[in-house]
């Protein structure tokens, strides 16, 4: 048989040894692997396949030309090399930018003088000043309260300020009839009341601050005085128990006080009440009016019935609370906290005509029928007044 048909023997057979110690994958390292074993082995992305070599032509040597860029990519500049012998030099460390790096120290002096001035406006300094001022007198305790816990300054700085964006951009409240308000000298406003949550109180107090220039102190309701928190604050911001003796105290010290005579019968009722007062109580404020001789101011307030609409009430709830009512309205409690956010009704208030009591002896105030009267020509006056500013208004957002 010719040497090469003849098939391979035993003994001529080559052993490759498919792994060390029974460990896959670590070869003596003496054979190539089969072409097989190659294909199956992962490529690399975007590998480019080797170029083919002639078999007689010699190995290349290193090309230090730029590999050319692909199509549409601008060219890399190339890397400049050492011309002589010796070891490479070493490159300069790479150091990240930091945020004010390049930003002069008078850029942002001159930022944060136009962040004071679009907070403070053009006299920042002198408000900055101010503002500075208050919060040491606070630290220090120099501050004044009255007898009834009326802190002006605290009144005048934080709450008015706090409520005046929501009154002038929200509401877009409109005051009229200013001339019926006294400059100085003790009166009594009586308003409607309503809005689910009373914020009429609020921005009548800020109505009559930012145009009569007067501070009106309000007569709250005991459930005011209870609550931990809004007792603290009411009592600062200038409120007072709704009762005779201290509207009488304070009608004759000058003072100029604000009433809401259906209480929460006016701001706890259906959303189809509206604008529908609801009883005026027993007449006491007008009682202290009599005694003291002070004139009474009607106050008509439109708008304040569409900020919560009411169409639901839970009692039973209510009753385990010891609160008035637990409202329900279109968006509370569905939304959470956003369901708390008031609507942005058009809101309008109308200071009517004094009604003057110094014709009266003090005591008139007792008789029953005189107070009755009285009290009855002043919820009407407000009654008319809203019907009036309900046909000139129009829309409710508008």
């Amino acid at each position: 048989m010719p040497e090469e048909a003849r098939p391979p023997s035993r003994q001529d057979a080559v052993v490759i040894p498919i792994g060390t110690g029974g460990r896959p994958g670590r070869g003596s390292g003496s054979a190539r692997p089969s072409s097989a074993a190659r294909n199956l082995a992962p490529k690399p992305r975007n590998a480019r396949p080797p170029a083919k070599k002639a078999a007689t032509q010699p190995a290349a040597e290193p090309d230090t030309q730029p590999a050319a860029e692909p199509a549409g990519e601008p060219a890399a500049p190339a890397a400049s090399t050492p011309t002589g012998p010796g070891p490479t030099p070493p490159r300069p460390p790479v150091t990240a930018a930091g945020p004010t790096d390049g930003i002069p120290v008078g850029d942002w002096l001159s930022a944060l003088q136009d962040a004071a001035v679009e907070v403070f406006g053009d006299d920042w300094e002198r408000r900055l000043a101010e503002l500075m001022a208050f919060v040491r007198r606070r630290l220090e305790g120099d501050y004044e309260i009255d007898d009834y816990g009326f802190d002006r300054e605290l009144t005048e700085r934080f709450f008015m300020t706090a409520l005046r964006p929501v009154a002038e951009k929200w509401f877009r409240l409109e005051v009229r009839g200013l001339e019926n308000i006294p400059a100085e000298g003790g009166a009594l406003v009586v308003s409607n009341h309503s809005g689910t949550v009373p914020v009429d109180g609020l921005m009548t107090m800020l109505a009559v601050h930012d145009h009569a220039h007067r501070f009106l102190r309000p007569l709250g309701a005991d459930l005011v005085f209870k609550l931990p928190l809004v007792s603290s604050l009411a009592r600062k911001s200038g409120a007072t128990l709704a009762c005779i003796e201290d509207a009488e105290r304070m009608l004759s010290g000058g003072e100029l006080v604000g009433v809401w005579p259906e209480g929460f019968k006016g701001i706890g009722k259906p959303f189809s009440e509206r604008y529908k007062l609801q009883r005026f109580g027993r007449g006491g404020f007008v009682s202290a009016a009599l005694r003291t001789g002070v004139p009474i101011i009607p106050l008509s307030v439109v708008g304040a019935e569409e900020i919560y609409p009411l169409v639901g009430n839970v009692p039973s709830l209510a009753r385990l609370l010891g609160v008035p009512y637990i409202p329900i309205t279109p968006f509370f409690p569905w939304l959470g906290p956003l369901g708390l956010v008031p609507l942005p009704s058009k809101w309008i208030l109308e200071f009517g005509e004094p009604i003057r009591t110094d014709s009266y002896d003090a005591t008139e105030a007792e008789d029953p029928m005189l107070v009755f009267n009285v009290t009855d020509q002043v919820r009407e006056t407000i009654q008319h007044t809203l019907f009036d500013l309900l046909r000139e208004r129009g829309g409710v957002f508008g």
